[in-house]
């Protein structure tokens, strides 16, 4: 086999690996295991990390609460995004929510999900008194 063949055999199987190894959006989301920041890119190219808060389905949307590591302009410290997943060109990917008010259904869908957890461990605790 000569030298050309064999780069292109090797360049396809790298190329495979690489799509074998990328994991979908979704998956790393709903991953409970997962503690690793998710790494987003801007507009500019500037790559931004943040913490996962939640993962809310609402709507017949994924929407997930990130909270930002880096610092971004006009972002408090304190304050979280909510993002939606959506398709673009055949992948999934996060865009920001622009409808305020949909993004306050969503943080709303947030607390009152940490209320049900809360009242559950309460009445777990109560139980095994």
């Amino acid at each position: 086999m000569d030298k050309k063949k064999i780069e292109k055999i090797e360049e396809v199987s790298k190329r495979v690996e690489e799509e074998e190894n990328e994991l979908d959006l979704v998956d790393v989301l709903l991953d409970m295991d997962n503690k690793d920041p998710i790494v987003l890119v801007d507009g500019s190219g500037k790559k931004i990390s943040f913490e996962q808060i939640a993962v809310i389905p609402y709507n017949d949307k994924i929407y997930c609460v990130l909270k930002p590591i880096d610092k971004i302009d006009n972002v408090q410290d304190d304050e979280a995004i909510v993002f939606y997943v959506d398709e673009k060109d055949g992948q999934k990917v996060l865009m920001v929510e622009t409808d305020e008010k949909v993004a306050i259904s969503v943080f709303d869908e947030y607390y009152n999900l940490l209320d049900k957890e809360d009242a559950k461990n309460k009445k777990g605790t109560k139980n095994s008194k």
